[in-house]
C-alpha cells in the first residue's frame, strides 16, 4: 500500500478509505476537464471471442492476423506483438494444448483472463515478469469480491468455471475457492475495452483503476487508447475531492440505475442523483427517460398516474389517457420486440428493418419524445441504415437522436458545500456518446454534400471528444483531419461563388 500511495503522489492523487464505500481515490490537487488523471495498462487481458471478429491479442487489432501454430486459439498481427506477450502465452499455450480441439475451440474469454491471472502470478513468483507499485498481483488480492452477497446459482455457477480452470492448468496445490472469488472479481472489477468509438474490443482487469467509486453524476470518464485505460476529467475537480466515473450506463430512471448496479456490483449507490430517488426533480426525470407522452401531439408534458390509478395525466397541459389504452400499446410493443429478437437472429435483416419501424411508429404514440427505450430503436434503425449505406435516412434518425443524448434542461443539486450540475437529458455536456453522436451526424452531412451542417456537427464533436478521449489518439486526429478538410471544402465553395 506504501509503495502505491508513493507512486500515486507523482500523480497527485491518494487512496483513501470513506465510510460505506471504501477505497477511494482523492485529489490533491485542481484537476480540469480532459486533464488525463491516471492512466494503467491491464494486469491480464483478452480480446472478445467471435468467430467473424477474430482480434490480436496483443494490440487488439482486427488486420493482418495469423493464429498461434501450437494452440490454436491465440492470434497475433505480427511478431511484435507475439514477441511481447510471449513470456505469458507460452505457459497458456503449453496448457491449452493439452486439451482435445472442440474444448479448446469452448474455451471463453472469462476462462482464459483467468488462465492468464494465475500465469501472471506464476512468472511473478519466479521473477520472470517484474512487479510495479501499480501492476502487481496484490493489487488484485485488494479487490473486492462480494463473495459473500452473490446467490447460490451463481456461486455453483463459479465453481463450475473453477473446476475448469483447474482442468486445463493441472496444477495440484491450485485453490478452487480462491479462483471462484476470483472469478467474482472480475464481475465486480473488470472492464470492457474499448476503440475510440466505445465498441468493445475486450475485456482487461486493471487493479488500480478498479480503486474508482462510481457515481451517476461522474466527474471523470474511462477510455481506452488501444489497451491503455485513461480517466480524464469531465469537469473541473478541486483538491481533495473523490475521483468518480460511471460503471454502467446512465441513461435511465433512478430505478433503473440501482438495479443494474445491484445485479452487476452489487452495492446501493448514494450519490447526488440517487439521494434525490422519489422526489419531484426524480419523478419528473423517471416519467421523461422511461414514461408516456401527451396525447397532444403539441404538448411535450410528462404524464403522471391518477391517484385512483386509472388514468394518466399530463403535468403540463392536464390531458388524461386512459390506462387500457397505454396497456394496449405498450403490449404490443412488447410483442413485436419479442418477435424482433427472433428475426435479428435469424439474419433477416430486411425483415428486423420493418418490424423495428413498426415498433418507432407505436412507440412515438406511446413514449415521451425523449423516452430513452424509442431513442434506442431509433439507433437500431441508425446502424441497420448505414450497414444498408442509406446514408440519408440514417441521418434522419442520427438527428432525431441527438436531441435525446444532449442536456437541455439543467437544474442544480444544492447540497451542503456541494454543488452538482445535472440535467433531464440523458448525459452531461462532456460524454463521449454525445459527442459520437454529432461525430456520425457530420460524416453523414458530409457525404450528402451538406458541407456547412458537417462543419458546425463535426466541431462539437471535437469540442466533446477532445476532452473525453485528448487529442493524440489516431481516432481523434482522424476526426480534427475530417474538420479541417470540411472547412477547406466550405472556403473552396465560397471563393468559387465570389469568382
Amino acid at each position: 500500500m506504501e509503495e502505491l500511495q508513493s507512486a500515486l503522489k507523482e500523480r497527485d492523487l491518494i487512496v483513501s478509505t470513506l465510510p460505506e464505500k471504501g477505497r477511494c481515490f482523492l485529489t490533491t490537487r485542481d484537476f480540469y476537464p480532459g486533464e488525463v488523471i491516471i492512466s494503467q495498462e491491464p494486469y491480464v487481458c483478452v480480446p472478445n471471442k467471435s468467430s467473424g471478429d477474430r482480434r490480436c491479442d496483443g494490440c487488439f487489432t482486427s488486420s493482418n492476423l495469423r493464429k498461434c501454430s501450437a494452440c490454436h486459439v491465440v492470434w497475433y498481427c505480427g511478431s511484435t506483438c507475439q514477441k511481447l506477450d510471449w513470456k505469458l502465452h507460452r505457459l497458456e499455450c503449453q496448457a491449452l494444448s493439452r486439451l482435445d480441439m472442440d474444448k479448446r475451440k469452448s474455451v471463453t474469454p472469462s476462462i482464459r483472463l483467468m488462465l492468464k491471472l494465475y500465469l501472471r502470478r506464476k512468472l511473478e513468483s519466479e521473477k520472470v515478469i517484474p512487479t510495479t507499485a501499480t501492476n502487481n498481483y496484490n493489487l488484485v488480492e485488494a479487490l473486492v469480491s462480494h463473495i459473500s452477497d452473490i446467490d447460490e446459482k451463481q456461486l455453483v455457477l463459479y465453481a463450475q468455471m473453477a473446476n475448469l480452470v483447474n482442468l486445463i492448468l493441472q496444477w495440484p496445490e491450485i485453490n478452487m475457492k480462491q479462483i471462484a472469488e476470483n472469478f467474482s472479481k472480475f464481475a465486480c472489477n473488470a472492464h470492457t475495452i474499448c476503440d475510440g468509438e466505445l465498441r468493445p474490443l475486450g475485456t482487461g482487469l486493471y487493479p488500480v483503476i478498479s480503486i474508482i467509486n462510481h457515481s451517476c453524476l461522474p466527474n471523470s470518464v474511462l477510455v481506452f487508447e488501444g489497451r491503455l485505460a485513461v480517466v480524464r476529467a469531465v469537469q473541473h475537480i478541486p483538491q481533495g475531492a473523490e475521483v468518480l466515473i460511471s460503471y454502467i450506463e446512465t441513461a435511465g430512471s433512478t430505478m433503473t440505475r440501482q438495479k443494474a448496479l445491484t445485479e452487476q456490483y452489487l452495492f446501493t449507490c448514494t450519490c447526488p442523483r440517487c439521494i434525490k430517488a422519489g422526489e419531484s426533480d426524480d419523478i419528473q426525470e423517471s416519467a421523461i427517460l422511461e414514461g408516456y407522452r401527451c396525447k397532444d401531439d403539441q404538448c411535450n408534458g410528462f404524464l403522471l398516474r391518477s391517484s385512483d390509478g386509472k388514468e394518466f395525466i399530463c403535468q403540463h397541459c392536464g390531458v388524461v389517457r386512459d390506462k387500457e389504452e397505454i396497456r394496449k400499446i405498450a403490449s404490443e410493443v412488447k410483442s413485436m420486440l419479442d418477435t424482433v429478437l427472433m428475426s435479428s437472429s435469424a439474419g433477416n435483416h430486411q425483415e428486423t428493418f420493418c418490424m423495428y419501424q413498426k415498433i418507432e411508429t407505436l412507440q412515438r404514440k406511446l413514449c415521451h419524445p425523449f423516452s430513452i427505450s424509442l431513442m434506442q430503436t431509433r439507433e437500431k434503425l441508425l446502424k441497420i441504415l448505414m450497414e444498408q449505406q442509406d446514408w440519408r435516412e440514417a441521418l434522419a434518425y442520427c438527428r432525431l437522436t441527438i436531441p435525446v443524448y444532449q442536456s437541455t434542461s439543467y437544474f442544480y443539486l444544492d447540497l451542503p458545500g456541494e454543488t452538482y450540475l445535472s440535467s433531464s437529458g440523458v448525459y452531461p455536456g462532456f460524454h463521449p456518446l454525445l459527442g459520437l453522436q454529432y461525430y456520425t451526424c457530420g460524416k453523414l452531412e458530409w457525404f450528402l454534400g451538406n458541407t456547412d451542417s458537417a462543419i458546425e456537427s463535426l466541431t462539437r464533436a471535437v469540442d466533446i471528444l477532445k476532452i473525453t478521449h485528448g487529442t493524440k489518439t489516431p481516432f481523434i486526429k482522424d476526426l480534427l483531419l475530417k474538420l479541417e478538410e470540411a472547412r477547406a471544402e466550405a472556403s473552396y465553395k465560397l471563393s468559387s461563388k465570389d469568382e
